[in-house]
């Protein structure tokens, strides 16, 4: 009662200051009529407050997105549909929706009387410049008496989420060959040794030519078991993705941090498009599988909640690739790197997988301090990049301005036999499967 008497409205006060400045004048003056119209006065906003505070709303709400995911700078429509589900009409209703700060600012709906089983449905826009995860929700609805002295706020609990994705921009469709410095070429395409599908051999399926039985298998698993005559070949790439803190410098969507996220994205969506089974990883071991048989919602899901880490090292991000991603093209987003960062990456390449990086001078996105640190940061990112390519990566020196297409086309270009770039192919596929 007492909490409800802070929904007390102007109105409500000023009838509450009158009756009891009323009471007042007629304890003093004996006046008796004075003195009813005092009681009136206070017992008004009191007995408004109590009906307020009494009052139980059957209600239920629905929110809905279109679309749940949408790029950073992109409008989403959210409809709301508010159904009375209680047998007796309601009053007017004032509707407010809770949102972010970063999505702009609250939305408000006046809703007509609603009858039993009635629904009303409004709808408003939302945007998000900055990428990330958003909570829409809960909707508040305030709730008046007839004449307008309290009015209190109760909330839904329902609450939906949006992921607002990094923009991915679109990428030139170059032949991902895999050539390395000073070594022939090497397919970012490797054959698939799991699955039903790819085995050298499989149940047996009415219609298979019996001719086609493998016995020995047969035998060996007790049901009838035919040869596959072709192994299907996958093709395969593996991301990573360097969040760590002292790699980038800047704040907010115009940081290194957030163009490489934004870089990521655009060759995920780029590569998965083309039939690519991708994995996605950070340096903080966060992994995300991408097939043709799913969709790209949770590594956009990833790269939307991704935050700077405390790492210096890629240690965990590297223990990832090797135990789930060791074949395939690999491409790596990384900021400024120390000695170790770089050692560490340079034990990748093993095996003759073909690894480009796109090493970014983030210092670039910022001012310098001063002369001799910018020098120092110069020449640690000199020897960070001599060091990638002496374990056989192919580095794209990335610096602020620079188009993504334009580094694509160097990252996925052929290199001769000293490391220099020979010539950058401009065929219409992109390698898919076969």
């Amino acid at each position: 009662m007492f909490g409800a008497l802070r929904g007390l409205t102007l109105r409500g006060r000023s009838f509450l200051a009158a009756g009891l400045a009323s009471l007042g004048c007629a304890l003093v003056l004996g006046e008796n009529d004075l003195l009813r119209v005092a009681i009136l006065l206070i017992a008004l906003p009191l007995l408004s407050t109590v009906a307020v505070a009494r009052t139980r709303y059957l209600m239920s709400c629905r929110r809905t997105l279109a679309p749940d995911r949408v790029p950073a700078g992109k409008p989403v429509k959210v409809t709301l549909t508010v159904e009375n589900t209680s047998r007796l009409p309601t009053g007017v209703l004032l509707l407010e929706e809770q949102l972010p700060y970063a999505l702009g600012s609250r939305p408000r709906f006046v809703l007509d009387r609603l009858w039993s089983r009635q629904s009303a449905r409004v709808s408003y826009q939302a945007r998000a410049d900055v990428r990330g995860h958003y909570q829409l929700g809960p909707l508040q609805v305030r709730v008046t008496d007839p004449f307008g002295l309290c009015a209190l706020n109760k909330s839904f609990t329902g609450t939906e989420r949006l992921s607002v994705i990094p923009a991915a921009k679109p990428l030139p469709a170059v032949q991902l060959n895999g050539q390395r410095q000073g070594t022939g070429d090497n397919r970012g395409r490797t054959a698939a040794v799991h699955g039903e599908d790819d085995a050298a051999t499989r149940e047996y399926r009415i219609g298979d030519d019996l001719r086609k039985v493998h016995w020995r298998s047969t035998a060996r698993v007790g049901s009838l078991m035919v040869r596959r005559e072709e192994q299907p070949w996958h093709s395969r790439a593996s991301l990573l993705l360097d969040t760590r803190a002292n790699g980038h410098r800047g704040d907010g969507p115009g940081s290194s941090f957030e163009w490489s996220i934004s870089a990521i994205a655009s060759m995920a969506v780029h590569l998965y498009r083309r039939g690519y089974t991708l994995r996605t990883v950070t340096d903080v071991g966060a992994d995300v599988e991408t097939t043709r048989h799913t969709t790209d919602g949770p590594l956009m899901d990833l790269l939307a909640g991704v935050r700077l880490s405390h790492q210096r090292h890629f240690t965990d991000g590297i223990t990832h690739l090797r135990k789930h991603g060791g074949d395939g093209f690999l491409i790596a987003v990384l900021g400024l790197l120390d000695d170790e960062a770089a050692g560490e990456l340079a034990a990748l390449p093993a095996g003759g997988r073909p690894c480009v990086a796109l090493l970014m001078d983030a210092t670039t996105w910022t001012r310098q301090a001063g002369e001799a640190e910018a020098m120092a940061t110069r020449k640690t990112y000199e020897q960070s990049a001599h060091t990638l390519r002496g374990a056989g990566w192919r580095v794209v020196e990335t610096r602020h301005g620079e188009p993504l297409d334009k580094l694509w086309r160097q990252a996925t270009g052929r290199y001769n036999q000293v490391g220099g770039l020979l010539d950058v192919p401009s065929a219409t596929g992109i390698g898919g499967p076969r």
